[in-house]
């Protein structure tokens, strides 16, 4: 009994490690990889090739004086559909620019402000104190998750970050996870169809490119809108199905 006890248990181990093999095989499969283009990581999902990310150096960019302006981002905040109860994920939040514009249209709900990179965690925590906003709670992301409670966003945006993602097919995933049954996932993505537009091609997106990745993931578009001077105005509904 004990030498058959044995055989069980190693015949179960190798099948529980060919199992896991062939999921992260299947994973892996997902990206392929190519030279490195400008300003790229030469790591591709569904032919385009991920931008690198603009570290935590970029911030006074992202605070620029002339961004509201170039961006009409506050358009952009009135058309999320938002409501004072809401519940809200900035994710790639940065040094804050949306979420604490946010912040103010939610008093009742909340806004994550959902940050990869240490530094941007820290200036978040600094300014979310100096601004007295209680609803604003700051989350360190991984590369595959957003870590926020399934089924509790009503909306979960990202800002030029999109393309950025290490792992897009993951995030997608966790963000569904993350929204509830009617909730939304809104993106900005400067036009890649705009060839006046002086931004790295890499970090540009086409409106077939977005909707083609998220359609894979369980999205549908849901609203676009072309009211923005120099981005994409696209948001997604889950499907029923994923």
């Amino acid at each position: 009994m004990k030498r058959l006890f044995w055989l069980l248990l190693v015949l179960f181990l190798i099948a529980g490690n060919s199992c896991k093999a062939q999921v992260d095989q299947k994973a892996a499969a997902v990206y392929t990889t190519k030279t490195p283009g400008s300003g790229g990581t030469g790591k591709v999902y569904m032919g385009r090739e991920i931008a690198r990310v603009i570290g935590t150096g970029g911030g006074s960019w992202l605070d620029r004086s002339t961004r509201l302006e170039e961006e009409n981002s506050l358009r952009a905040i009135d058309n999320m559909l938002l409501n004072p109860q809401s519940v809200v994920a900035d994710i790639g939040a940065g040094t804050g620019f949306y979420t604490f514009k946010i912040a103010e249209k939610v008093p009742k709900g909340k806004i994550y402000a959902v940050e990869l990179q240490d530094a941007f965690v820290s200036e978040l925590k600094k300014r979310r104190q100096e601004l007295g906003l209680r609803n604003v709670e700051v989350v360190k992301g991984g590369e595959k998750n957003i870590n926020v409670p399934d089924a509790s966003l009503d909306l979960a945006f990202m800002v030029d970050v999109y393309h950025e993602l290490e792992y897009p097919q993951e995030m997608l995933q966790a963000i569904y996870r993350a929204l509830k049954p009617d909730g939304k996932l809104l993106l900005l993505e400067y036009r890649a169809e705009d060839p006046n537009l002086s931004i790295r091609e890499l970090h540009k997106m086409t409106v077939e490119q977005v909707t083609k990745e998220l359609e894979a993931n369980g999205f549908k578009l849901f609203r676009r809108e072309d009211f923005l001077p120099i981005q994409h105005f696209l948001m997604f509904e889950k499907t029923e199905e994923k």
